[in-house]
């Protein structure tokens, strides 16, 4: 059974001081059938007391706050998980409401779009076939180009300029699968290295997962055209990224945020793949009225000049 060592960074920093940032983090490995946590360390700038619950979609999710003034937050993820040989699918069972949740396309202009692309599935009754079918297009007619899209990119727009990242694939996938009846759900984690390559390796990944009658939640990974192998390792479930991202809050203060993430995958043998990426956020300034107490300021001088 391969056993992954996973590193995950995501910093902030602010170009002025900010104060009261509460923040969730969905970082923490989803329980599900061949995920075996072995370690796993989370330290944040400041060591704030982190409260755990599980969400409405059943992910394990950590809820903190930083209430002095700062310029930067870092939140550090060190996971060492074993995965099986064997990919199994998730048989939890799927309640009415959460069928419903995952069914339902979301509105907006892709609408009839999608209708006309999932009439060409020539098995639409078979919600394998058509699951399968659906991921080969968004494979084929996509391409995948990074600092393209946002997070905040809509279905609409990648139809329209036809390129993404992971992210933007397995969205357009689920509001196909979503439009053809077929419960859908998004799936954020990390994709581990194989010998044959795959797109996003050694990074954090969004993939789909799919619901079939009698087999339970199956993955499939529109950005490689594969259903899903003990590669992924899975973080959280839900309609889409907002449901599942590994870190997300606010503050008070007057700035602009930077976010850069960094993730290292590694294996038993030494062999190491990264990435780091700066990730594209809203640049307008952010103003929230905050005091800021005088001394921070004294403070951050003194280490300047030290």
């Amino acid at each position: 059974m391969p056993i992954y060592k996973i590193q995950h960074i995501t910093h902030y920093d602010y170009d002025a001081p900010v104060i009261d940032s509460t923040n969730q983090i969905k970082i923490y490995p989803y329980q599900s059938p061949g995920q075996q946590v072995m370690q796993h360390d989370v330290n944040i700038s400041g060591e704030p007391q982190v409260s755990i619950f599980t969400d409405y979609w059943g992910n394990k999710t950590g809820t903190f706050c930083l209430t002095e003034p700062h310029l930067q937050m870092t939140i550090e993820s060190r996971l060492v998980i074993d995965v099986q040989e064997q990919y199994e699918p998730d048989i939890t069972p799927l309640n009415e409401i959460l069928a419903l949740d995952y069914t339902k396309p979301d509105p907006g202009e892709s609408g009839e779009q999608i209708k006309a692309l999932i009439s060409q599935c020539p098995t639409p009754e078979d919600a394998y076939a058509m699951a399968d079918w659906a991921n080969k297009y968004v494979y084929e007619n996509f391409t995948y180009e990074k600092g393209i899209t946002t997070i905040e990119t809509t279905v609409e727009e990648i139809l329209k300029h036809g390129k993404g990242v992971c992210q933007d694939f397995a969205h357009v996938l689920l509001q196909m699968l979503r439009t053809g009846g077929i419960p859908a759900r998004y799936v954020s984690g990390y994709i581990c290295p194989n010998k044959d390559g795959l797109r996003g390796e050694g990074a954090t990944h969004a993939w789909v997962e799919v619901w079939l009658d009698g087999q339970g939640w199956k993955g499939i990974d529109p950005t490689n055209n594969i259903w899903v192998s003990n590669n992924h390792i899975k973080l959280a479930v839900g309609r889409d990224f907002n449901d599942c991202s590994p870190a997300k809050g606010t503050f008070k203060g007057m700035a602009n945020q930077r976010l850069n993430v960094y993730v290292s995958v590694g294996y038993e043998d030494g062999h190491v793949f990264e990435e780091h990426t700066q990730v594209k956020m809203n640049e307008e300034r952010i103003i929230v009225p905050a005091i800021i107490p005088k001394h921070f300021y004294s403070q951050q001088q003194q280490q300047q000049q030290q």
